[in-house]
């Protein structure tokens, strides 16, 4: 009878390094542009009609079909068509065409380049079932602004329409690898405007967004070991967290920014340790024969949830920030990894191996039922968007490795894909300030 997986076998799925070891496969490059493709229906999702903005056949970004796109990931609403309409952010619409329709919102606004060379950009909200004027923003930004200014017009309309923040000006984190090249990339939330923030010919594996969005923390091999830097987004500043004696990885912040835990084996075995933001000497959390590893914080800061074999195969467990006895979390299945917390502290995502497959699980933990929402089997690296309604992973479609969001009943998904190449290791930012 074959015997449940060892943990050595997660490092191999994941190409991670549960064990301090990584396992390197070939792909094509993946810095070229991202398509979105939304797929599914949600049970409720608001009806709503993105007109072309005016002056926007003459713009480098068609800002209309930025915001619709973000609009359709949410989950929340779907497009009403509006092809051949346009109307400027001054133009009252003919609410009783949109209500023929089934339209319950409309978007207006207009596009205008600037003699400075910079674009003055304009939009307005419309309640068609009450005839109101919902408000609306204006902007005038460099033209390589116009797609955060398109999330940032779609953030309003979501925030405005559900009472709850979009995620749409977030960013994104994650990793590609070619033949010769690991590239750590930062890019919009649909993954569009991807910036180099690391390249090289050693692995990288693992980033983490701190909780201010300002830096990442992330494992790289370049001393042909695993060791944990801090890179500062903005500037391309880095500096060495964790270079200890064995491998040292999974590094996860703290709410406060001010701790991070790690996986380090210094003494023998993967085994968690919290270490100062600035450095220094880390305190050993777990003291278990097992291995320990992936922490990631509650978003109160009073526990830790984590993966460790200690019952023989690897499972999910919670225990307090300050260390002490922890306690199991995941029942379901006998292979369970890859931990991520909602930021509203509702929800467990991870991934179980499944009759052979690898999927993407979601517990609610009040209640500990679970949920698989995917359909493909080599699943990994969920992390949540920082409104709590939706899951970015990394999975495989028809061979090839590409990035996927979802909301949390699995109903609406979006391929993230590089035309060119494979990307993993997603990590979702935080709202920015």
């Amino acid at each position: 009878m074959k015997t449940a997986p060892s943990i050595s076998e997660i490092s191999i799925f994941r190409r991670d390094i549960l064990l301090g070891a990584i396992v390197a496969c070939s792909a094509v490059p993946a810095w070229s542009q991202f398509r979105v493709e939304v797929s599914g229906v949600g049970l409720t999702q608001l009806p709503i009609a993105v007109l072309s903005f005016r002056g926007e056949a003459q713009s480098p970004v068609k800002i209309s079909a930025v915001i619709l796109a973000d609009l359709e990931r949410s989950g929340r609403f779907k497009s009403v068509d509006a092809t051949g309409q346009a109307l400027d952010d001054a133009s009252r619409p003919d609410f009783a065409l949109w209500r023929q329709r089934s339209s319950e919102s409309i978007v207006t606004g207009s596009v205008a380049r600037m003699p400075d060379g910079r674009f003055a950009v304009k939009f307005r909200l419309w309640d068609v079932v009450r005839g109101q004027d919902l408000g609306g923003q204006s902007f005038v930004v460099a033209q390589g602004d116009l797609r955060l200014v398109a999330h940032k017009i779609a953030d309003y309309i979501h925030e405005k329409l559900t009472g709850e923040k979009g995620v749409f000006s977030t960013r994104i984190a994650y990793i590609t690898k070619t033949a010769r090249q690991h590239t750590l990339w930062v890019a919009d939330a649909d993954g569009e405007n991807a910036q180099t923030a690391l390249a090289s010919p050693e692995p990288i594996i693992s980033p983490a967004w701190s909780p201010g969005g300002e830096q990442l923390a992330y494992v790289s091999f370049e001393a042909r070991k695993p060791v944990v830097y801090v890179h500062d987004v903005g500037t391309g500043r880095r500096r060495l967290l964790a270079n200890f004696r064995g491998s040292n990885s999974a590094p996860a912040w703290a709410p406060d920014g001010k701790t991070l835990a790690l996986t380090l084996s210094r003494d023998g075995g993967s085994q968690i340790y919290l270490i100062d933001a600035g450095g220094g000497e880390p305190r050993r959390l777990t003291q278990t024969q097992g291995i320990d590893t992936e922490p990631v914080f509650a978003p109160d800061g009073r526990s830790i949830f984590f993966v460790s074999d200690r019952g023989g195969a690897p499972q999910i467990y919670r225990m307090p920030t300050s260390g002490g006895t922890a306690e199991r979390v995941t029942f379901s299945g006998v292979y369970n990894i890859s931990p991520a917390i909602s930021p509203d502290g509702r929800w467990l995502a991870y991934v179980s191996r499944v009759s052979g497959a690898f999927k993407l699980q979601v517990m609610e933990l009040a209640t500990s039922v679970v949920a698989g929402i995917t359909e493909t089997s080599a699943d990994e690296s969920p992390s949540f968007a920082p409104n709590s309604r939706l899951i970015v992973y990394a999975t495989q479609i028809q061979g090839r490795e590409a990035l996927m969001t979802t909301t949390l009943d699995g109903k609406i998904k979006a391929r993230l894909a590089g035309q060119d190449g494979d990307i993993r290791e997603p990590s979702w930012g935080p709202f920015q300030k």
